[in-house]
């Protein structure tokens, strides 16, 4: 007899979930580029995943990789002890990276990563003595995952809704230009003077008190939004300026997606962090 799931208890993300369970979509295996439903419908995963398996479904050899080093280690805490792969992994990952950011950390999702990436900026600056530098500036319409961190420096109105005071943030304006920029092809002529915003919020709210900028290099859930020609560049120039860390969110645009290992190498401007 066919087991009955039950759809209960799962309380499924960014879900209508009483949509949902009244009328599952139910995934049941994937190969390659392709996922299938419980009723043999072939879907292209165009999303890998959620930009999490680059590499396709169902890989063999990757399998094969899996279960060989969880037979001889599956775990060990990072905590005060260390396992050669992660050093390696770590080595390795750093010869893809710009220049100069050569230290990684290991984090178990993007959301994580944005966390941890503003707590470094934090930390940073705390180190250096500039103790009043704790403000952090996103961006309208970016995403950062979906913890108070990335929900505060985050530019989608539902994601913020809800609860309660934030973190101290506030926002650029998206670079969003269908007026002047629709139909056109490669990057955006439109909009570099976009950037000349941060330089007022900074003057706004005072250089001692901006710690961070976060900005996706391309906006994805707003809507793939492409940076103005020279827009990323001019926004490393007043970080610099202003001894602010300047963060990529590269969740998305990492790994090949734009033709090159990062988007800091297809735009050739370096941020101080990327996750």
């Amino acid at each position: 007899m066919e087991k009955k799931v039950s759809y209960d208890a799962f309380w499924m993300p960014f879900t209508a979930n009483r949509n949902f369970k009244a009328d599952p979509r139910i995934i049941n295996r994937a190969e390659g580029m392709y996922c299938y439903s419980d009723n043999g419908t072939q879907l292209l995963d165009a999303t890998a995943g959620l930009w999490c398996v680059n590499a396709g479904h169902g890989r063999k050899e990757i399998g094969e990789a899996m279960a060989k080093q969880v037979a001889e280690l599956d775990y060990s805490s990072p905590f005060n002890f260390g396992h050669d792969i992660g050093f390696e992994f770590a080595e390795r990952l750093v010869s893809f990276t710009p220049p100069g950011l050569n230290k990684v950390f290991f984090t178990n999702s993007g959301s994580e990563a944005v966390e941890s990436a503003l707590k470094i900026a934090l930390a940073y600056q705390q180190a250096k003595g500039n103790t009043g530098k704790f403000k952090l500036i996103g961006r309208e319409l970016g995403y950062h995952g979906v913890n108070f961190g990335g929900i505060s420096v985050g530019g989608l109105t539902p994601n913020r809704k809800g609860f309660g005071p934030l973190l101290p943030t506030d926002h650029l304006s998206h670079t969003l230009d269908i007026a002047n920029n629709a139909f056109s092809q490669g990057l955006p002529e439109h909009g570099v003077d976009k950037a000349e915003q941060l330089e007022q919020l900074i003057q706004f709210h005072g250089a001692d008190s901006v710690a961070a900028v976060i900005v996706e290099p391309i906006s994805g859930a707003g809507g793939v939004i492409l940076p103005p020609k020279g827009y990323l560049r001019r926004l490393r120039e007043i970080c610099s300026k202003h001894d602010v860390v300047l963060i990529f969110d590269e969740v998305i645009t990492g790994w090949g997606r734009l033709g090159a290992s990062f988007a800091s190498e297809a735009f050739d401007v370096v941020p101080d962090l990327i996750t």
